[in-house]
C-alpha cells in the first residue's frame, strides 16, 4: 500500500510517528477501505464506467436527491387549505405563480417566480411515522422484508448500474452530516451492493485524505515507482494470483488523489461570491437534533454534478415542529426557497437540467390540526414532494387532498412511483431492470409490477 507522508498534527503514536503523518491512498472517508480495495469490490461487482465522457457539465446524467429531517408540513407549503377552518389552514397565504391556476406559500416567492420548471406533489402516500431518511434513499420501509445486507439506495443503484462519469470522480456523494438524530444523516446505503458503492462522505477528515501535504506528484512518482518494485517482489513470489491486477487498480486511486476535481468541486472559494449569495445565507451549526441550514450545500451539489458525479445526496435542516410551526417555516422556507431555486438556476444556465432531476422531500407530513403548542404532529397519511429536471413535464401539480389536507383525493403517489420515475429520467426501467444480490438471484430495483414511473411526468 502506498503511504505519503504529511503534517504531524502533535498526537504520536509508540514508534514516534504523527497520527495524521501518512495517507494510505483512498481512504476517503470509505469507513477505512483503501481505495484501491473499493475500486477492486467495484469491478468485482460489475460496476462499468458510463458512456457520458464529457465533464463539463453538458453530457451525463445525475440527480440531487435533498431530504427534510422530521417532515416537513404539506399544508404550508405546496398545498395551502385557505377554505379549512382557522385551527387547520395556518398562517401563510398562498401566492400565484409563473404557471396560472397554480399556487404556492408566501415563502417561496423564487420558486413560483419560475414553476414552469417545478412539479409540486401533494399526495405523496406510503409512509411510516418513523423518523427516518431510508424510505426517501430507496422507496422501501426498514424491517420490510429483504436480501441478505438490505436493500440499496438510489445512488448505489446508480454507482453500480451506471459506474463513473470519471474515474477521477466518485459517482455517489453524501453531503448530508452528522446529527443529534443519526437517522436522519442517513446519506444512503449500499445493502447487498456492498462497499464499492458507498457514497462518498466529505467531511472533514475525509477530506483532509484528498490533499498531498507536502508531497510534489514527483515525490509522489518516486514513491510508486518503490511500490511497483515491491508489488513485483510480492507477486514473483505470489503463486495464487492475488496481486494481479493490483496496479490497475492503484492507478485509479492515484487518479482520485492527484486529480483536482473533486477537491476544486468541494471548493466554494473558487465560485463567485454573487452565486454564493443568490443561494442565500444559511448558518453550518446543527438545529437541535438535526442538521444545519447550509444553503452552500446545494451549491455544492450543483457542482458535484458539474464535476462528474452521478448522485448526491444531502439533509437540510430540522423539520419537526412539534412547536412553533409558523416561526420555524419562517426562518426555514425561505433559505429552501433561494437554495433550490438558484441551484435549478445553475443547473439550466449549464445546460443540464434537463440531464438531473432534483427532488425535495421528507419522511412523513404533518397533522392537520395545529396543536396547543402552535405545531403540527407526525401525518405519515399524507405528504409532499417538490420535482424538477430530469426532462420531466414540469410546470404541473400532482395530485390533491382532500378541504382538510387529511388524505390523498385525487392521485395518490407512492414514494416507489417518484422512485421509478427519477430512473426513467436517469435511462433506467425498473420495469425490466435486475440486479443481483449476494445469494446470486436477481433482484428488481423496487416493487415489480407495482409502481411504475409516472406518465405524467415521463410518460
Amino acid at each position: 500500500m502506498l503511504t505519503i507522508f504529511g503534517k504531524p498534527d502533535g498526537k504520536r503514536f509508540c514508534d514516534g510517528f504523527s497520527r495524521r503523518s501518512f495517507l494510505k491512498i483512498g481512504g476517503l472517508a470509505m469507513g477505512g477501505m483503501a481505495l484501491p480495495q473499493i475500486l477492486r469490490a467495484e469491478t468485482a461487482g460489475g460496476a462499468r464506467p458510463s458512456s457520458a465522457t464529457s465533464l463539463n457539465g453538458s453530457s451525463h446524467k445525475g440527480i440531487i436527491m435533498v431530504f427534510l429531517p422530521g417532515g416537513p408540513p404539506h399544508q404550508d407549503m405546496w398545498d395551502l387549505k385557505t377554505d379549512a377552518p382557522r385551527e387547520i389552514r395556518g398562517e401563510f397565504t398562498p401566492i400565484k405563480t409563473k404557471v396560472p391556476g397554480i399556487e404556492i406559500c408566501e415563502l417561496f416567492p423564487r420558486i413560483a417566480g419560475m414553476m414552469d420548471k417545478f412539479v409540486p406533489i401533494r399526495s405523496i402516500v406510503g409512509a411510516r411515522d418513523a423518523h427516518y431518511a431510508y424510505q426517501c434513499l430507496t422507496g422501501r420501509h426498514k424491517g420490510d422484508q429483504a436480501p441478505q445486507g438490505g436493500w440499496p439506495c438510489f445512488g448505489s443503484v446508480l454507482s453500480k448500474l451506471h459506474g463513473p462519469a470519471d474515474r477521477s470522480v466518485p459517482p455517489f456523494v453524501g453531503l448530508s452530516p452528522k446529527m443529534g438524530h443519526m437517522p436522519w444523516a442517513d446519506n444512503g446505503d449500499p445493502g447487498f451492493l456492498g462497499a464499492a458503492h458507498t457514497p462518498f462522505t466529505p467531511h472533514s477528515e475525509g477530506r483532509a485524505d484528498m490533499v498531498l501535504n507536502g508531497v510534489t506528484l514527483e515525490r509522489l512518482g518516486d514513491r510508486k515507482a518503490v511500490l511497483g518494485a515491491l508489488d513485483t517482489f510480492r507477486r514473483d513470489a505470489d503463486s495464487t494470483g492475488v496481486f494481479e491486477g493490483l496496479d490497475a487498480f492503484n492507478q485509479q486511486a492515484l487518479g482520485v488523489l492527484t486529480s483536482s476535481k473533486l477537491l476544486e468541486a468541494l471548493d466554494l472559494s473558487k465560485e463567485d461570491p454573487k452565486v454564493i449569495e443568490r443561494y442565500g445565507k444559511g448558518s453550518s451549526n446543527n438545529k437541535d437534533d438535526g442538521g444545519p441550514r447550509l444553503t452552500t450545500n446545494f451549491l455544492v451539489a450543483r457542482r458535484l454534478i458539474q464535476a462528474g458525479v452521478r448522485c448526491v445526496t444531502l439533509g437540510f435542516s430540522r423539520w419537526d415542529w412539534h412547536g412553533g410551526n409558523f416561526k420555524q417555516a419562517r426562518e426555514e422556507m425561505p433559505l429552501l426557497d433561494h437554495a433550490v431555486a438558484s441551484m435549478v438556476e445553475d443547473l439550466e444556465r449549464a445546460d443540464m437540467l434537463d440531464d438531473v432531476p432534483i427532488v425535495v422531500w421528507g419522511e412523513f407530513g404533518r397533522t392537520p390540526k395545529i396543536n396547543r403548542d402552535a405545531g403540527r404532529d407526525h401525518w405519515p397519511q399524507v405528504s409532499c414532494a417538490l420535482l424538477a429536471g430530469g426532462g420531466m413535464k414540469t410546470g404541473q401539480v400532482i395530485g390533491s387532498t382532500n378541504r382538510l389536507g387529511e388524505h390523498a383525493k385525487d392521485r395518490p403517489v407512492h414514494f416507489q412511483e417518484v422512485h421509478a420515475t427519477l430512473y426513467k429520467c436517469l435511462g433506467i426501467d425498473v420495469d425490466h431492470t435486475t440486479i443481483i444480490d449476494r445469494a446470486g438471484r436477481p433482484q428488481y430495483l423496487l416493487d415489480h409490477n407495482k409502481y411504475g414511473a409516472m406518465k405524467e411526468l415521463v410518460g
